[in-house]
């Protein structure tokens, strides 16, 4: 596995150190999207401006991308290799409103928008709430 996650950071030009392959690793390990908050509490050994700063140079080396799910907190999700975090590799999310975890729906793609010649598209954000079909929505 070290040797795949070593190979993923090299392939968007991150130097593969050992904080950032656990970090990676984590984000790896999660089964739907993420947030910094929930980093936090998997690696409570590693100091938060730590991930944080890991955060944003995965993210801006497009190792991972952010949405907004609309509970107040971005989440994150690892890219697929072949992805270039552009308007053509958007995908649809989903919350659930009863478990409160975010999945990434990337079969669902983001439509085309037809915009004036003077506006450029920048990021969309497409979020599908409901039930996730996953959890107990009727525990407290």
């Amino acid at each position: 596995m070290s040797g795949s996650i070593i190979k993923l950071l090299e392939d968007r030009n991150v130097k593969p150190t050992s904080t950032r392959i656990l970090i990676l690793k984590a984000m790896i390990d999660f089964d739907r999207a993420f947030s910094l908050s929930d980093l936090e509490i998997k690696l409570e050994t590693v100091d938060k401006s730590t991930i944080s700063r890991t955060i944003h140079l995965f993210h801006e080396n497009q190792l991972i991308h952010s949405f907004d799910d609309g509970s107040g907190s971005v989440k994150y999700s690892i890219c697929n290799s072949d992805c270039n975090c552009d308007i053509n590799d958007l995908h649809a999310h989903f919350y659930c409103n009863y478990c409160k975890k975010a999945f990434c729906l990337e079969n669902i793609s983001i439509p085309n928008f037809e915009l004036s010649s003077t506006m450029q598209v920048e990021s969309v954000n497409l979020v599908i709430k409901g039930y996730c079909g996953n959890c107990d929505k009727f525990a407290t």
